[in-house]
């Protein structure tokens, strides 16, 4: 499941980008509200959670804007405020929780997991390519054969393979997406994730490949 995270104090956003990872969400982490925007209107999230307080542009204001446009995509607010007209504004603006600083991180999780339940269970949690399914809920790869609960990176991986078959990623997205460019890892990290997808495939007798392109990335293709 991936999560947009708009947090302005960097030393909060990457720690609750570790915890969320660890619980097996994708996560992008943004700093101010326009990132916020550019974002959500350039990817497709499953939620989103928003720090009413940001530089540029407000979280308040992200959320109505992505509103007004349509965008239903399931949103928390953070805030530091604990007035009840904070907590108003948001929801009225479309929220569909809020959580004040500070808070556990048990509870995060569980407001994370309540806003998008809903969207869970519907059709699209489950992407299919040839006899592959992927199971966006619990994480689990499975064919006629069987199936696998797949780790953390793998999962993410997978997700982005199999939401746009056929065409061709870079392995610079891969690290972008998931190690992000602030890691130390390195193109070959993307390789050995590719490797160990390839195997679990290969396991469960699926009829799709992981196709590489020199110097270039991935794809998905089905077998003949």
């Amino acid at each position: 499941m991936r999560l947009l995270l708009a947090e302005d104090e960097k030393a909060l956003s990457r720690a609750l980008v570790a915890i969320l990872e660890r619980n097996n969400y994708s996560v992008d982490a943004v700093y101010d509200g326009r990132d916020a925007l550019a974002y959500l209107e350039a990817d497709n999230y499953d939620g989103a959670i928003l720090d009413i307080m940001m530089p540029g542009v407000d979280g308040v204001t992200v959320l109505q804007t992505i509103r007004a446009k349509g965008n239903c995509i399931p949103v928390l607010m953070l805030t530091a405020k604990s007035e009840i007209e904070d907590k108003v504004r948001g929801l009225d603006a479309g929220a569909n929780d809020y959580l004040t600083k500070p808070f556990h991180m048990q509870e995060l999780l569980a407001r994370i997991r309540a806003m998008t339940r809903t969207q869970a269970v519907q059709p699209d949690c489950r992407l299919h390519f040839g006899n592959v399914t992927l199971d966006r809920a619990t994480f689990e790869l499975s064919t006629p054969s069987g199936s696998v609960r797949l780790a953390n990176k793998e999962y993410q991986m997978l997700e982005l393979l199999m939401r746009d078959p056929r065409s061709l990623i870079p392995t610079e997205r891969f690290l972008e997406k998931i190690w992000r460019y602030d890691s130390d890892a390195t193109l070959n990290v993307v390789w050995v994730y590719i490797s160990y997808l390839r195997k679990k495939l290969a396991a469960l007798d699926a009829t799709i490949q992981i196709k590489a392109a020199r110097n270039a990335g991935y794809s998905l293709e089905e077998t003949t």
